[in-house]
């Protein structure tokens, strides 16, 4: 079996446990009746419950899972086959499109959360290419770069294939953030706007068999910044959400043709806290490779987050000063590249 690399032990009280909990109760939302081209007249009032059950699950839950969600199967199917033809090429192809600190996109092994190092590979690209971001995370540095995405020769179809998969998730990113605003009392475009030049991307996640999966972890102890993750997940399974009523760690079980949603940080302070981005981890298999694809829908740099005016009042007043997005976002970027002394940048930072 050999010996684990110090980097990816994770402390005593944040290793994954010997028996795993299932997660009991985690919503999954029909979405039909938003992908209905010939409604009757009950349409309106299936919307309606759509909006009552996205906004239970954002307050409850932090995630929930959506089916029937208009995403063509064969899309999904064609990036998942090219996904597991890049990551079983040798290291040295995959890194001929390696990331670095001046450009975040394409290929990266060596990632850390929490000042630990995940057990996985990962490939970056961009919704919008290319995507404007702060040249460095300090507050005076007003110099802006473009992030380009960086594409491998193999598989041949790979660049094909994850625009078209992301084009569809977008479509879907954009109907879930739209319920969500109906959920909050808003119009349902209301936060649209806030996504003009978005930072959002895609990130194909590949977690190698691990022989220690006692002391690692896939991915560590996180919450998302963003404002909203869609996660295609493989049969294999892996990833625990902490769940609110008990901080007990649950396994959330794969469904078929099925995406997972989670609020980030970003809708939790525009809520102001009614809704709350909730902690997850991914676990590691010992047996069996897992493949996952995460969306992170990210607003545009130039965005100043902070609580929504129509959702406080004196009653409620801001629980948060504002942020901006990009300068945030950047900070955030730095603990991927190298292990910090200190804690990364949160929003409880910017709590009142």
């Amino acid at each position: 079996m050999g010996e684990i690399d110090e980097a990816f032990i994770q402390s005593i009280e944040h290793r994954p446990k010997s028996t795993t909990v299932d997660a009991q109760g985690i919503p999954v939302i029909d979405l039909s009746a938003l992908n209905c081209q010939h409604c009757s007249s009950n349409s309106s009032s299936s919307v309606e419950d759509l909006i009552v059950q996205v906004g239970e699950a954002c307050k409850n839950w932090g995630f929930f899972q959506v089916i029937n969600h208009g995403v063509p199967s064969s899309c999904r199917e064609k990036v998942e086959v090219a996904s597991r033809a890049f990551f079983r090429q040798p290291s040295e192809e995959k890194r001929k499109v390696r990331r670095d600190e001046t450009n975040s996109m394409g290929f990266y092994d060596t990632e850390h959360t929490k000042n630990v190092r995940d057990w996985k590979q990962v490939f970056d690209f961009t919704v919008e290419n290319p995507t404007v971001v702060p040249a460095s995370h300090e507050p005076d540095d007003v110099r802006l770069q473009e992030i380009v995405n960086r594409w491998p020769d193999y598989p041949p179809n790979f660049r094909g294939a994850c625009e078209e998969y992301t084009r569809e998730i977008e479509k879907l990113a954009y109907k879930l953030l739209e319920l969500i605003s109906l959920s909050l009392g808003l119009p349902a475009e209301k936060l649209n706007g806030f996504f003009k030049n978005q930072t959002s991307f895609m990130r194909l996640n590949y977690y190698p068999v691990c022989p220690f999966p006692h002391l690692a972890l896939g991915v560590g102890r996180h919450k998302d910044s963003g404002a909203l993750t869609v996660l295609s997940q493989d049969d294999v399974g892996g990833l625990e959400v902490k769940r609110k009523t008990d901080g007990e760690w649950v396994l959330v079980r794969p469904t078929p043709n099925a995406y997972i949603i989670n609020v980030g940080d970003v809708i939790q302070v525009w809520s102001n806290d009614k809704y709350e981005s909730v902690e997850h981890r991914v676990m590691v298999n010992s047996e069996r490779e897992r493949f996952s694809i995460p969306f992170f829908f990210n607003p545009s740099h130039t965005v100043m987050v902070e609580p929504l005016k129509e959702l406080t009042s004196k009653q409620n007043p801001a629980r948060y000063k504002p942020y901006n997005w990009g300068k945030f976002h950047t900070t955030r970027n730095i603990s991927n590249f190298k292990k910090l002394d200190v804690e990364n940048i949160q929003i409880h930072h910017f709590r009142i």
